[in-house]
């Protein structure tokens, strides 16, 4: 495993991305024993307790473990063409940015480190708000069109006061927020009357409401349900599967999920930078 490696960070390409490592599906990793050449460590087993700090980093800051440290055996050479059998760490970019924090400070190539994935990290961090907020949008319209879709089969199904499709409406969230209503949501998010649950979901819970009122509606087409209280009872079930296949996967339930910054603040950010680049240049008076 063991290469050369520049160190000059002047013009050149910094010398944690020369040993940057991608996989086939495109994620990015850097192998413990390369980093650890990189920052002038001699022994390895000194660096491996700079890992298990950061380790202990990662834990504590909320993040899985496994999901940024990936423990591998590698073979490398011993000479003669032998090859013996070592203990490697698999680092993704945000377990470089705790490592490195976690090394010596007194190493000049540390300091240099700790700057460099400060930036890449943040710069990650912008990126996958971005993304996130495209996730956002795109989920939040399909429910905006899926919701008038689910009006419909409901109606169909004899749902047609308000008053009814709001209770109906509630029957949903019950089954997928295991028993909590409409209100008990806003106040478990601390959101405010006025404030629309929707408009203040991450993409994660906004797709578990998107299938449940898909597979709602689907359901209520596909049996035929007749009265207001088959509709209602139909619907929490519906939310109480997704519930289920939440729970079965390990993830967390949708009302302990955070509420977010409104989705309408994010929709006039897009608004006003469209209108910026669709704005043309004003040209300098001759």
């Amino acid at each position: 495993m063991s290469k050369e490696i520049k160190k000059d960070t002047g013009v050149h390409i910094s010398p944690f991305e020369q040993i940057k490592q991608t996989t086939d599906a495109g994620t990015e990793f850097w192998s413990s024993r390369d980093f650890s050449e990189v920052l002038g460590y001699g022994d390895y087993r000194n660096f491996e307790s700079v890992i298990e700090k950061a380790r202990l980093s990662c834990f504590n800051s909320g993040h899985r473990i496994e999901d940024h440290f990936v423990d591998v055996t590698e073979m490398i050479g011993i000479g003669k063409g032998g090859q013996r059998p070592v203990k490697t760490v698999l680092l993704s970019r945000y377990a470089c940015y705790l490592t490195i924090q976690n090394a010596d400070p007194r190493k000049e190539i540390v300091a240099q480190g700790q700057t460099y994935f400060a930036i890449q990290t943040r710069r990650q961090e912008l990126e996958d708000e971005q993304v996130e907020e495209e996730r956002r949008i795109l989920l939040r319209e399909e429910i905006r069109r899926h919701n008038v879709q689910l009006a419909d089969a409901a109606k169909n199904a004899g749902v047609v006061e308000p008053v009814d499709y709001a209770i109906f409406q509630n029957h949903g969230y019950m089954g997928l927020y295991g028993g909590l209503k409409q209100k008990d949501i806003h106040q478990r998010k601390g959101l405010k009357k006025s404030q629309k649950i929707l408009d203040h979901m991450g993409s994660t819970e906004l797709a578990a409401n998107l299938f449940r009122a898909t597979q709602a509606e689907e359901k209520l087409r596909r049996d035929k349900i007749m009265g207001k209280d088959a509709a209602n009872q139909t619907h929490h079930e519906v939310g109480a599967k997704v519930r289920q296949t939440i729970r079965e996967l390990g993830g967390t339930m949708p009302e302990d999920l955070p509420a977010v910054e409104s989705i309408k603040k994010i929709e006039n950010k897009q608004r006003r930078q469209l209108g910026k680049a669709d704005k043309p240049a004003k040209k300098k008076s001759e």
